[in-house]
């Protein structure tokens, strides 16, 4: 494989997980919860996920079992931020920080386990097409169900009924809570739901992007994809776009060592990471841009006068 190919193919396979993990919390924040506790779930899901196909041999249970303990972590943040009215943020670092322990608990046995042998994907015909045909048709399945998910997700918040009453939650809980929704109930579903998104985003990282276990990889990518909501301006669209572009600077790093580029690998490594907090400090310069763009309740506790 062409290393331009095999560099766009790499992309592509980490922008996945960025972007299962970030559109979860999107569906979080545009109901007005902010769940800081993207690293914890994922954690926990790449090691549910992994332990589950170690004996079960099934990708789809693994990916099953990661949604799972992603949506438990979730459902465990919702009831005490909807149902008890705790700090949301102090909560998300507290289930971020419980995640990262209890997963390092957890797969202490998982460490030198490995995986059955690992399929192959590709589209038939286009897969052969040269150069194309290895960087974009030879791709886990998963990482063409997000872009369809994106779509399906631009239509559900801007086309539907159940999505324009999420998104009035999030803007003005209590305007919802006079037409006679249950803030609380689809606050709390909308948790549930990015939950499982961050907790599929673990699964996938175990299971197909490092077929294995090892103690913190996730490697905060689930503040990458919480910084990335802020990025893309609360749009699906472009959580997808930041999230290929966040992708090919994570491998940017391994291509340059491959190429024999002498530069320090700390400074590699640490790439994403500058990258995020540079698009970060250039959001923040204007901040009335954020605000329009901010669902007006994010963050902001709700409770029902009756």
């Amino acid at each position: 494989m062409e290393p331009y190919a095999l560099l766009v193919a790499a992309t592509l396979n980490a922008g996945t997980v960025l972007a299962l993990a970030a559109l979860g919390l999107l569906i979080n924040e545009k109901a007005g919860i902010v769940n800081l506790g993207a690293e914890g779930m994922m954690l926990c899901a790449a090691i549910a996920g992994f332990a589950t196909v170690v004996h079960t041999g099934s990708d789809l249970l693994g990916f099953a079992a990661g949604m799972a303990a992603g949506a438990l972590l979730a459902g465990i943040f919702g009831l005490l931020v909807i149902g008890l009215g705790t700090n949301q943020y102090a909560t998300g670092l507290a289930i971020s920080l419980f995640g990262v322990g209890f997963s390092a608990f957890a797969g202490i046995s998982y460490v030198q386990e490995k995986l059955p042998a690992r399929p192959h994907f590709e589209i038939p015909f286009l897969s052969d097409i040269p150069w194309l045909g290895p960087a974009l048709f030879k791709q886990h399945p998963l990482v063409y169900g997000v872009v369809a998910f994106v779509l399906a997700l631009m239509w559900f918040l801007y086309r539907t009924r159940t999505g324009l009453v999420l998104r009035s939650v999030g803007e003005s809980p209590e305007s919802a809570h006079a037409l006679g929704y249950s803030v609380r109930r689809i606050r709390f579903v909308a948790v549930l739901v990015g939950g499982a998104l961050c907790g599929l985003s673990g699964a996938y990282i175990s299971v197909v992007y490092t077929p294995l276990w090892v103690e913190g990889m996730v490697a905060g990518k689930g503040w990458i994809a919480l910084a990335l909501t802020t990025f893309a301006t609360w749009r699906p669209a472009r959580i997808l776009l930041g999230a290929y572009l966040f992708g090919g600077v994570t491998m940017l790093q391994f291509h340059l060592q491959g190429l024999g580029v002498q530069v320090s690998s700390q400074l590699l490594t640490a790439l994403p990471y500058v990258a995020t907090i540079v698009v970060l400090a250039l959001i923040s310069r204007n901040p009335a841009w954020i605000r329009i763009n901010m669902p007006a309740s994010l963050g902001k506790p709700f409770h029902p006068s009756s």
